[in-house]
């Protein structure tokens, strides 16, 4: 039977993440004009889109249920709108980390339900949450760059060292910190001494990492965030703000700020880190629903036999 682990490392190592294709992006979208660059990428992800079956199927056996009153064409079309949007948001933040204030504010059409000045008023950091939707290395570049916050990324090392060699130079290029998820216990307390600090620290939460895990209700069916960051933030008193920036038709983004979310001291510690991160799964899932091309999933989200599973949403 095929693991969560197994799927991962098989995206991680795909197509899209090997050094040599990774590589070529960076270099080739640092030079070339940036419709050259979106022109190159329609025509490499049609081709991963036909080619790369398995993460096309992956592709349309998720959006099934995210949209399940759609059709088949609807879906494979949906697909391939998948792709090409990963590809633009890979050349917009790389052409992102050489542009200025001005032409950055360009690109962002507007931000709404901005609570990063409140939050941090409170003196306990922020948590910022996301998944694997939208363009989520280019709010950090916004955050840097417009609004000059210090912000420290939390992530899991990349499988091939020249892709977590250059995503890391990237992330410096704009002083923007580091660090690759290692043991629970130490990851936890350099996040909460970056937080004592009234830093913001940001993680991706919508796949969990080995033992980091717990369950949450998500479009009706049982899958698994990461625990550690509902954790920390009832250790430390740090809210935790989801945050997402998305594309729209006319290539700008706009950043969209969800409800904070306060782990609950008062109640029994998992009940409390459970509830705190089903939260977070259902304003992810209504984002998702909204604009479901732009959830990065390219291997198979939920588990084969959990695809006819339906479970009621936890209290």
């Amino acid at each position: 039977m095929r693991t969560d682990t197994d799927l991962s490392v098989r995206w991680n190592a795909g197509a899209f993440n090997n050094g040599l294709i990774f590589g070529l992006t960076y270099h080739g979208v640092r030079w070339l004009p940036k419709a050259c660059s979106y022109a190159l990428g329609d025509f490499g992800t049609w081709l991963a889109y036909k080619c790369v079956r398995r993460g096309t199927d992956a592709l349309v056996s998720n959006l099934r249920v995210i949209v399940p009153t759609s059709s088949e064409a609807e879906l494979q079309r949906l697909a391939l709108l998948t792709y090409r949007t990963y590809a633009r948001d890979t050349v917009d933040f790389i052409r992102s980390l050489t542009a200025t204030p001005e032409s950055m504010s360009k690109k962002i059409a507007r931000f709404e339900n901005d609570r990063f000045d409140e939050l941090l008023a409170r003196g306990h950091g922020i948590i910022l949450l996301g998944g694997h939707f939208g363009n989520w290395e280019l709010g950090g570049v916004t955050l840097r760059l417009l609004r000059g916050y210090p912000l420290t990324v939390v992530g899991k090392q990349e499988t091939s060292p020249v892709v977590n060699a250059f995503r890391r130079r990237m992330r410096d290029s704009l002083q923007i910190d580091s660090i690759e998820i290692g043991q629970i216990l130490d990851t936890a307390l350099k996040i909460r001494a970056l937080l004592s600090s009234n830093r913001i620290v940001a993680m991706l939460v919508d796949r969990h990492i080995g033992r980091d895990r717990v369950d949450v209700t998500f479009f009706g069916r049982r899958a698994s965030f990461l625990r550690s960051p509902a954790m920390i933030g009832l250790m430390s008193g740090a809210p935790l703000l989801p945050s997402f920036m998305m594309r729209q038709p006319d290539g700008r983004f706009v950043g969209v700020c969800g409800d904070p979310i306060f782990v609950d001291p008062s109640i029994d510690r998992e009940q409390a880190i459970a509830v705190a991160m089903q939260t977070f799964a259902t304003q992810l899932e209504t984002q998702i629903r909204a604009q479901p091309h732009l959830w990065y999933q390219f291997y198979p989200y939920w588990a084969p036999e959990s695809s006819g599973h339906v479970i009621p949403p936890a209290r």
